[in-house]
């Protein structure tokens, strides 16, 4: 419904494992970010987004109806963690921001170790998705997306960590995870 509106391009779909756990990790520069990487797979995926959404009645049903559950940003939510590894202990697909909140440019923020910390401990691959276009369709503080065309680029999937691994080992993985992310995005600004 959206990738018409926005004339969307895909590369590297197949990228995504069709089973097992996984955690789809995009850059994050607009709301529109997590409605569009909807289509790139016929899998469901469940999602992180931060508790303040779900204050707003209609963005929380939304929210919900596309399988987001909240998050304190800013802190170690131990519930949030809890629940996203329960999800992927059962073989589901998460989609998280490892940038955290939304980011503006075309290089990546630093990233948190949370990732690294969820794909070490329930063993699920990392999969770095590039998007290019939302942050001109839909910019912080905009309400309504503007018609421009979004690219997204799925990389190459990282294996996790190893499940015992020291804090200097998940710090190590997640530059690796940066520079997957990067490769990503430069290739989604070159589908443009």
């Amino acid at each position: 419904m959206l990738w018409p509106y926005f004339r969307v391009k895909a590369a590297g779909r197949q990228n995504i494992p069709r089973s097992g756990p996984v955690i789809l990790a995009p850059v994050h520069r607009s709301n529109l970010d997590s409605p569009l990487l909807a289509p790139l797979t016929r899998r469901r995926f469940r999602a992180l987004a931060k508790e303040s959404l779900f204050s707003m009645r209609p963005m929380a049903w939304f929210l919900v109806a596309l399988g987001a559950f909240p998050v304190r940003r800013g802190s170690a939510d131990r519930e949030s963690i809890r629940a996203a590894r329960s999800l992927l202990d059962t073989g589901a697909m998460l989609l998280v921001f490892p940038e955290g909140g939304r980011q503006t440019g075309d290089h990546i923020a630093d990233l948190f170790d949370g990732t690294a910390y969820l794909a070490a401990k329930t063993g699920a691959v990392v999969v770095p998705v590039g998007i290019s276009g939302t942050e001109a369709a839909m910019p912080m503080g905009a309400r309504i997306p503007r018609p421009r065309r979004v690219c997204v680029a799925v990389g190459q999937p990282i294996p996790p960590p190893d499940r015992k691994a020291p804090r200097s080992v998940l710090r190590e993985w997640t530059t690796t995870l940066t520079a997957g992310l990067q490769e990503a995005q430069d290739t989604a600004i070159s589908l443009g």
